[in-house]
């Protein structure tokens, strides 16, 4: 194995880096603040963006009318993903991408797509403008019923943070004073899965429905099946050790829409309707758990993907056949893809311990909770935004960590360890050696 310097991974994330430093430099201006913010403060906010966590060191109150338009551009660049930009760079114009370059897209996005750059980004910003617009003005509707008087901006800002799966909220408290609103909770859990499941199941499902194609692929049946799946497990678990726990205040039809949304927010949106430190041992467990797997792969979320995690459950409960595949119905799953998805699941469990012990060890003498400090980190890692109430009484330390976590959870575990290594075949077999296990 050889190492070589492989431009396009590190160009991407040249990108993410100079949108975050100028985001940074952007919120510090006086003009974006309505109340004194430090750099780091700044930085942590415009990398949370940028990341899609939705992770905050400060309220949303502490910046102006034009800090927050600066942070919503941010959440939208970061969301849709800075390939969906750039994938006309990599490129002459008129040409098409060089199939060396395709893993780099399917890294990030598109995935079973054609590899037509300009007709990438016409789909995602197509589908984007389009899902996001839609929700705006539901949501415009609904925080005018509600009373607010900036009403037009709180949708757009709203409907763009939930469909880029954010999770930044313009209300001091996220969406908590509206537990009892179900247009407000129904429209963002809509939006949220939306974004969740990536734009190459929601171009396969409109297929479906425009009678162009008469199946869903099997990468859309995975993501879906398990979408649905971890939004029917977690509506029982919150439901049940909710109800007469953080819940217990709420009529039966609130009770239910809460439980689902709970359900749906830790992969990897990051809003709450109460507040995460109230809910029982097993919600927060469970709360760790989704915010681990993340949603769709090729979607704004992040996690280690609902598609890694069906393949980590088929291997717990199938052997691969002598060839290293795996046969599920009339599908076959690869030896290479049973192997990516295992080490990606390894590596992002790796990341995650290293990030609680080193937050434990800088933020654990100042008395904060173990549990909270890993919330934390996998709520960084997930791009999720929700937290125990921790992010405020970060060090400078403690929020250098959280930013690098952040990062890493939305580059990719894969862009960021591949990214300079390139394997090389050997000419020469060696014996094999054996290895005893368990």
């Amino acid at each position: 194995m050889r190492l070589r310097f492989r431009s396009d991974s590190w160009y991407l994330v040249v990108l993410f880096v100079f949108l975050i430093g100028a985001g940074s430099i952007f919120l510090t201006l006086p003009i974006s603040q309505a109340k004194p913010v430090s750099f780091i403060d700044a930085l942590f906010i415009a990398t949370s963006a940028v990341c899609v966590t939705g992770l905050s060191t400060v309220d949303m109150g502490s910046f102006s009318h034009v800090g927050q338009i600066i942070i919503l551009l941010l959440i939208q660049l970061g969301g849709l993903g800075i390939i969906s930009f750039t994938s006309l760079l990599l490129i002459l114009p008129g040409s098409r991408i060089p199939f060396r370059r395709i893993s780099t897209i399917r890294s990030f996005y598109v995935d079973g797509v054609e590899y037509d750059p300009r007709r990438i980004v016409l789909t995602i910003m197509a589908t984007t403008l389009i899902i996001e617009t839609i929700g705006a003005g539901v949501l415009s509707f609904c925080f005018n019923q509600a009373g607010i008087p900036d009403f037009y901006f709180y949708g757009i800002f709203h409907s763009v943070s939930a469909f880029c799966n954010a999770g930044f909220s313009l209300f001091p408290d996220s969406l908590e004073a509206y537990a009892q609103n179900p247009g407000i909770l129904i429209t963002i859990i809509l939006l949220i899965i939306l974004g969740g499941i990536g734009f190459i199941v929601l171009q396969d499902l409109y297929r479906r429905i425009t009678r162009k194609s008469r199946y869903l692929n099997f990468h859309s049946r995975v993501v879906l099946g398990m979408t649905l799946g971890l939004i029917g497990l977690g509506f029982i678990v919150y439901f049940y050790f909710e109800n007469t726990n953080s819940f217990i205040t709420l009529p039966l039809g609130d009770k239910i829409i809460n439980a689902l949304f709970q359900s749906v927010t830790p992969r990897t949106a990051g809003f709450d309707t109460v507040p995460q430190n109230l809910l029982s041992q097993p919600s927060k467990v469970f709360t760790i758990l989704f915010m681990f797997i993340g949603a769709g792969p090729g979607s704004i979320a992040g996690g280690i993907k609902v598609s890694t995690i069906f393949i980590i459950i088929i291997l717990m409960i199938r052997h691969p056949s002598p060839e290293g595949d795996i046969q599920i119905g009339k599908h076959r799953i690869t030896g290479y893809t049973l192997n990516r998805a295992t080490v990606f699941f390894l590596k992002a469990l790796s990341l995650l311990l290293l990030g609680a012990l080193v937050l434990s060890l800088i933020e654990g003498n100042r008395g904060l909770a173990f549990d909270a400090i890993v919330f934390e980190v996998v709520s960084a890692f997930g791009t999720v935004g929700l937290s125990l109430g921790l992010t405020p009484q970060l060090s400078l330390a403690g929020k250098l960590v959280i930013i690098c976590i952040m990062f890493a959870g939305r580059i990719g575990l894969i862009s960021l360890s591949f990214s300079l290594v390139r394997y090389k075949k050997y000419d020469i077999t060696y014996p094999e050696g054996s290895v005893l296990l368990g």
